[in-house]
This record gives C-alpha cells, structure tokens and sequence, in this order.
C-alpha cells in the first residue's frame, strides 16, 4: 500500500514516498526513515474526534454508550508529528496518551451516506490523541485545553492509501511495555459511518482529520516517556514526552487539578469516582 510523508529535507518541507527503509522525494533524493525530520503526513483545516467508540474503553469507564457518536475538536495548532516532543506544562501531572487511527479526507464531503463516504477518505495515519486531564474538570464538555493544548496531537508517520481498515489490530507501549491492545473490531461507529455524521452539517475538505477514539488503558505518562502507537498496516508512531520550560500561568484562568473528575478520567476508574488512586508526584 502507498504510504506519503511530509519530511524537512535540506530545510525545505517535502512530499516523499515510502520505499522499503528509505523516503524517496520527486527528485529523486532518498533519505533513511529512521533519520528524516519527520512533519504531520497532512495538513488539516479542522480535527474532530469522537468521544467514545472503542467497546473496551466503555467498559473501562463503567458507563453505557450512547445511541450516536459524540464528538470534540481539536485546534490545528495542537498538531505534532512522529519522533515530536509531547510537552506536558509544568505544575500538570496528568498527560496521558491515546492511540488512535486517524482518518484522512480527500474530497470535499457533505452530506454523504456511508457507503458514499469511502470515496471521500484519501487514507488513514496514527494519532496519539493525548490529553492533559488536569483541567478536565474545568473543560468539561469543550475539552479544549485538554485535548487542544500545543503538541497535543501527534500525527504519522505517513498517509496509508488503499487501507482496509477492517480487523486491524492497534497497540499502545511506553518505554516497550504494552499498555494499550485492541483492534478496530471493537469500534462501535466505523470510519465511513463517522465521516458521513460529521459531515450532515460540517463540510469535510481535503486534509481534515477524524480521530476514530481509542482503546481501554489511557494512563498517565512522565518526562522522558516514550510512547508508540503501532496500527497493522499504518506502522508505528513515535513519540517521547518532555518536560515544560514554564509553568501554566496563575495570574489568569483555571488552574490544573486534581480532582474527582480528572484522577478518574486520567487513571481509568469509573465515573462514579470510586477506588481512586492517585499517581506519583514528579
């Protein structure tokens, strides 16, 4: 299957395809994956995510799914890319991941059926739909800075063309342990059925990215963490979480928390709030 990447190459931003180990740009000129500057495979107008859709992560939570998707939005600034650095801000404790696949448009969308929205899809990537749940309780709804602060959404490593998205299998590890493993089978809404809802009144134009929700097992990471999403058939993205220059201004807004909301969110207890633990403190 075709797989596109956006790369620095010799500082100038370039498409490149993937052939075996090395990116080939139009030119000609080759460049070893594992050394490429890597840049998000697309470049959105817009990133909507579902809320809940994976079964395991509904039972995690102990609630009971909706009838239809829910969905939030997330700032094209909060955009990353394979081998970026997630910044978790200084004073925040709760920046956990979540591996996703990503869907990618390619035609302008609107009002499409299902079965008419895989011709709109130019393919899939990895997201790591990360989330910083210390103003969980103070967001609730919007999640804006949650899930829309800077660095926020990993994307990569390439754009994957012909992808059937079918029975594929995604795993989450942090410093090589498993931490995440489900599969695309356990999606209450697949990918044509989340781009035709969003788009009964969104239109959807080339670029825009839908993130397809996440397993159970969303957990708090650290500083020096390493976190890949593998997606059989997308590849694997990677990324490692780095501590913030500054703290979260206290003269203005909201300040992170711990509360009820956020350790129950953030460390995968139910939403009645019981049984919680809290994790280290860096």
């Amino acid at each position: 299957m075709p797989e596109h990447r956006r790369i620095l190459l010799d500082g100038a931003v370039t498409d490149v395809t993937r052939e075996g180990e090395e990116l080939v740009a139009g030119d000609g000129r080759r460049v070893k994956a594992d050394d490429a500057v890597h840049l998000p495979p697309v470049t959105p107008s817009k990133i909507i995510a579902v809320h809940l859709n994976h079964r395991s992560r509904v039972e995690e939570f102990q609630v009971r799914l909706a009838a239809t998707p829910t969905y939030f939005h997330k700032p094209t600034s909060s955009l990353n890319a394979h081998n970026g650095a997630v910044v978790r801000p200084e004073g925040c404790r709760y920046l956990n991941y979540e591996g996703e696949v990503a869907i990618v448009i390619g035609r302008t969308c609107r009002n499409v059926s299902p079965r008419q929205a895989a011709d709109h899809i130019a393919g899939y990537t990895i997201a790591n739909d990360f989330g910083l749940h210390d103003f969980r309780d103070t967001d609730a709804g919007s999640m804006l800075r949650v899930k829309g602060s800077d660095t926020l959404c990993p994307l990569g490593p390439g754009l994957v063309t012909g992808w059937d998205f079918r029975g594929k299998r995604l795993t989450t590890r942090v410093n090589g342990a498993v931490v995440q493993d489900g599969g695309t089978d356990e999606m209450a809404w697949d990918m044509h059925y989340l781009v035709a809802d969003i788009a009964r009144t969104i239109t959807l134009h080339p670029g825009d990215v839908l993130l397809s929700g996440t397993p159970a097992g969303s957990r708090p990471v650290q500083p020096g963490d390493l976190v890949e999403v593998s997606v059989e058939g997308l590849g694997t993205l990677a990324n490692r979480v780095v501590a913030g220059p500054a703290a979260i201004r206290a003269d203005v807004g909201a300040q992170p928390t711990a509360s009820e909301e956020v350790l129950s969110t953030a460390l995968g207890g139910d939403w009645e709030f019981r049984g919680i633990r809290a994790p280290r403190r860096d």
